[in-house]
């Protein structure tokens, strides 16, 4: 499988969205815990969303530049489940708010599963 290493999202809730924007920078629990953030490809982010987040209304959908990050970004295996050949990007550092180039709602689809995001044009 090829991965867009051009296009890297992040997901979290408005109120997380919020926080970070006061910080300057997210740092969830993963950072402490695992010493990265969680991104995915746009491709990707429905895999996470429907496993942590299903049937969610405060989702947002965070379009980075991932040449504004700080840390170094790792291309590494997913959780069981996930497609075996499925890289996921890890970055090795908080999320810089200066990363974000746009905050898009991302709800559910009737059912209460997500879908892969549509395409939002940040440029």
């Amino acid at each position: 499988m090829t991965s867009d290493t051009h296009t890297l999202v992040h997901l979290c809730s408005s109120e997380e969205w919020a926080q970070a924007r006061r910080a300057g920078e997210r740092r969830p629990p993963s950072l402490a815990e695992s010493g990265f953030v969680h991104l995915s490809t746009p491709a990707q982010a429905h895999l996470p969303a429907n496993r942590l987040f299903a049937g969610r209304t405060d989702l947002l959908v965070l379009w980075l530049d991932p040449a504004r990050f700080t840390g170094e970004v790792k291309w590494e295996p997913g959780v069981p489940g996930d497609p075996a050949a499925m890289l996921f990007p890890h970055l090795y550092a908080p999320l810089p708010v200066a990363a974000v180039l746009a905050a898009v709602p991302y709800r559910p689809g009737p059912g209460g599963e997500f879908g892969p995001p549509r395409r939002h044009d940040v440029a």
